[in-house]
């Protein structure tokens, strides 16, 4: 019923700037929180953000605050994460999911295939 496609992701130096988009499909989209994961090679998937059906409220992982931003256009079925001045610790495949039951519990029913971004020195 719904698909999640990630993009934007790829190469970028050290203190650079990306913002991943993840268009859904689904009527249902606007009435769902979505979050951004990602998961760097050797290590386990890791939360990242989430933002509420509205946009009204947003979540970050302690790691990222300050740097990213999560945002979303309803009207565009799309939820973005702004990724500013990018570590090389920033590099994972990043993944982005709907959260059934908003961003302060762990339900995420839908994934897409994710987006590799790579942060150089």
């Amino acid at each position: 019923q719904v698909q999640l496609a990630e993009s934007g992701g790829g190469l970028v130096q050290a203190g650079g700037s990306l913002r991943l988009s993840c268009a859904a499909s689904g009527r249902t989209f606007r009435t769902y929180a979505m979050g951004w994961f990602r998961q760097a090679p050797g290590k386990e998937r890791e939360f990242v953000s989430c933002i509420s059906w509205s946009g009204g409220s947003t979540y970050y992982a302690d790691s990222v605050k300050g740097q990213f931003t999560i945002s979303r256009d309803n009207a565009k079925n799309t939820v973005y994460l702004q990724m500013n001045s990018l570590k090389p610790e920033d590099t994972a495949v990043y993944y982005c999911a709907l959260a059934r039951n908003g961003c302060r519990r762990n339900d995420y029913d839908y994934w897409g295939q994710g987006t590799q971004v790579t942060v150089s020195s």
